[in-house]
């Protein structure tokens, strides 16, 4: 093998594994940091320092798409308030209560919401496989939820910020679904820069009330560190590398990787925030990751057919 080629097998996978570590390092640095960044605190620094880490990148894009994006306003509108206004800031609302692991288990439920959200919403016909899968994962989800414990599912004792953090998933997969709206002339760089301008109002109602309720952030070099983490690593720098992964292996394949966060996750979440693991962790991940294995038997099937 030529040293050109080595050189383009490392850069291919680099560009592959490091998007969900950034992207679990969101997680836990938003978990690190609770005491000091209020939720909406948090994901609102995290837009402001992202819209400007982005700005060069898609400056290009909107010049010369603007046109584009005037006539889909109302889309990205609809568009930013799952993907930008809500998904994050539940995440980090979550994560005041609940463990980053946790967090980073349900996230792995979205391909399976994904599936559920297109059935019900957008007409998308789900094959036996594919149902199949959805039952399995949500088990795992609620064994996830309820700590594997019967008794609490019983008494309808659930961890109130994994629900919330499963809103969280529930708001991307609507988001993941609403990106079919927009032809592939609308460059996805610029559009994310746009999203932000847009939710950056939307938030600012509610990051008033979080600090009039007296929730304040606590600046440190700490803290500081955290935010300029989040604003830049999983904001901007995940999503650059994800992209360029999907045109180098393709969708299929670099939406394998995804599921990597959990992993990486456990990994961090152990090492920095002293976690431990529990039996429930591993059979929901188990759980969730078989039944995405079972929809995409029928996705394979439906391909064939």
């Amino acid at each position: 093998m030529s040293e050109a080629k080595a050189s383009g097998g490392w850069k291919l996978w680099a560009v592959l594994a490091l998007p969900p570590l950034f992207w679990a390092g969101n997680f836990i640095v938003a978990r690190y940091s609770r005491g000091e960044w209020p939720p909406v605190s948090l994901a609102y620094g995290r837009w402001v320092i992202a819209l400007i880490a982005l700005l060069p990148f898609a400056w290009p894009h909107l010049k010369r798409d603007w046109p584009l994006y005037k006539r889909y306003f109302w889309r990205i509108v609809g568009l930013s308030v799952p993907g930008v206004v809500a998904f994050n800031t539940l995440i980090y609302w979550g994560l005041q209560t609940t463990p980053a692991t946790n967090g980073m288990l349900l996230n792995s439920s979205i391909p399976l919401l994904i599936l559920l959200i297109g059935a019900l919403f957008w007409g998308q016909r789900l094959g036996l496989w594919q149902v199949l899968g959805l039952i399995v994962s949500t088990l795992g989800v609620a064994v996830v939820i309820l700590q594997g414990s019967l008794a609490r599912a019983l008494a309808l004792d659930f961890a109130q910020g994994d629900l919330i953090i499963f809103t969280a998933m529930i708001a991307w997969a609507f988001y993941t679904m609403g990106l079919k709206l927009f032809p592939p002339e609308v460059n996805r760089i610029g559009l994310l820069a746009v999203q932000i301008i847009l939710a950056l109002p939307m938030l600012a109602p509610f990051l008033a009330l979080e600090l009039w309720l007296g929730y304040r952030p606590i600046f440190t070099p700490a803290s500081i560190a955290s935010l300029a983490y989040i604003g830049i690593v999983p904001s901007v720098l995940a999503y650059l590398f994800y992209t360029r992964a999907v045109v180098l292996a393709g969708p299929a394949r670099a939406g394998q990787f995804i599921h990597l966060i959990p992993v990486y996750g456990a990994i961090l979440s152990a090492a920095f925030l002293h976690e431990p693991l529990h039996l429930y962790h591993a059979a929901g991940f188990g759980l969730i990751l078989g039944g995405i294995l079972l929809a995409a038997q029928g996705n394979r099937a439906a391909a064939k057919g």
